[in-house]
């Protein structure tokens, strides 16, 4: 590294993503005003919560990591998965999100075909979604959410986890799911297995993050009939797997940061859509 390179001054709200990070001061929520001058000369804000994203961006001015895109296309499922439909329909599961209204509790279980997946629209870690088999169990759950999101099911007893971070990927794994279990999350019981990763599924996920300039992810893409399907990112995925093989993920994150300060590496280059 040469005297021309800038160390980045770095603000971190999690300590545990940046751990061991050069020039990185750890700051909590509610000292933002009174570390204002810090927040004010740093390059870039690490991690903030989403409350505080807007501000750090527009007021404070600063660079955010993980990007505005990332927060704002992952914050709840409706987003993300338009996102997806509109860029990417064919890797997309048929999808209905309608607000409940008497017309939508008839509508999705008269359009989509039973049994079907609804998913609460701010969850994670498999919570919040279900399979629902009929009429009755459909409307149980409109019962419970403001926001209906209906999701065609796809019959797989395993999912991938590819882990986007910066620019890359850097490590993806099946996540199958205990015997007669629905869900596939290592969470709600799913196991690991890192043999015979699909390149089109990492090809995939570079496309949409490189598209939607998303720098950190978590995805879960599903295989069926040999098509891959976007299911949904998580911005804060769980790191198992990564200290299982022994990922630095602070490093990474730090090296792309440094990449970024001094304009080595575009942010995310945007690639054509396939046709």
């Amino acid at each position: 590294m040469d005297g021309q390179t800038k160390i980045p001054n770095l603000i971190s709200f999690d300590i545990f993503r940046t751990l061991g990070m050069p020039n990185t001061q750890i700051i909590k929520p509610e000292d933002i005003f009174r570390k204002a001058a810090d927040l004010k000369h740093a390059d870039w804000v690490l991690f903030p919560p989403h409350h505080l994203v807007n501000l750090m961006a527009f007021a404070f001015q600063r660079s955010v990591f993980p990007s505005i895109n990332t927060y704002h296309l992952g914050f709840d499922k409706i987003q993300m998965t338009r996102a997806f439909m509109v860029r990417f329909p064919e890797n997309t599961p048929h999808t209905m999100i309608l607000p409940k209204q008497d017309h939508a509790m008839e509508r999705i279980p008269d359009q989509m075909t039973f049994p079907f997946v609804v998913k609460e629209v701010r969850n994670s870690q498999g919570k919040g979604v279900f399979l629902v088999k009929n009429r009755s169990e459909f409307m149980a759950y409109a019962k419970e959410n403001e926001i209906l999101y209906a999701q065609e099911y796809l019959d797989i007893h395993r999912d991938l986890r590819v882990v986007w971070v910066g620019n890359k990927v850097v490590l993806a794994y099946w996540r199958v799911a205990a015997p007669g279990g629905f869900l596939n999350n290592v969470a709600a019981g799913g196991t690991i297995d890192y043999d015979n990763i699909p390149e089109e599924a990492i090809r995939l996920v570079t496309q949409v993050c490189r598209t939607l300039n998303i720098d950190y992810a978590g995805f879960d893409v599903a295989e069926s009939d040999g098509h891959y399907y976007l299911l949904e990112y998580n911005l804060f995925f769980g790191t198992q797997a990564l200290n299982d093989k022994k990922i630095p993920l602070p490093s990474i994150i730090y090296q792309y940061l440094l990449e970024q300060t001094n304009n080595i590496t575009p942010r995310n280059p945007v690639l054509p859509l396939a046709v």
